[in-house]
């Protein structure tokens, strides 16, 4: 067996290994949605060509932990306190204006 096969048997038991590792409890649940919204739920992870299930999933997940890390939150706070010296936009127009403007 060559070199490049052991190697690829290695990263495939790996991968399969770590994947077994981080196997993910799901557990059912039940909610009781307005009508629309769940029409409307339905219309979004069919145009995704995606389940119900995992469609409400990942917009929960993003809910949940699309939090920006320390460093983020730290150079946000910077630049909407007025200390940064580079212009902060509010507005993506105003940002398009004064690009378009430059000398």
């Amino acid at each position: 067996m060559s070199f490049k096969c052991n190697n690829f048997a290695c990263r495939c038991i790996t991968n399969k290994l770590q994947s077994m590792a981080t196997t993910i409890v799901r557990r059912p649940a039940s909610f009781r949605l307005r009508s629309d919204l769940l029409d409307g739920l339905k219309r979004r992870a069919a145009r995704e060509n995606r389940t119900l299930n995992n469609y409400v999933e990942s917009v929960l997940l993003r809910v949940v932990y699309d939090e920006p890390n320390e460093v983020t939150k730290a150079a946000i706070e910077e630049a909407m306190s007025g200390h940064n010296p580079n212009k902060v936009y509010t507005s993506v127009d105003d940002m398009f204006n004064d690009i378009l403007n430059e000398d």
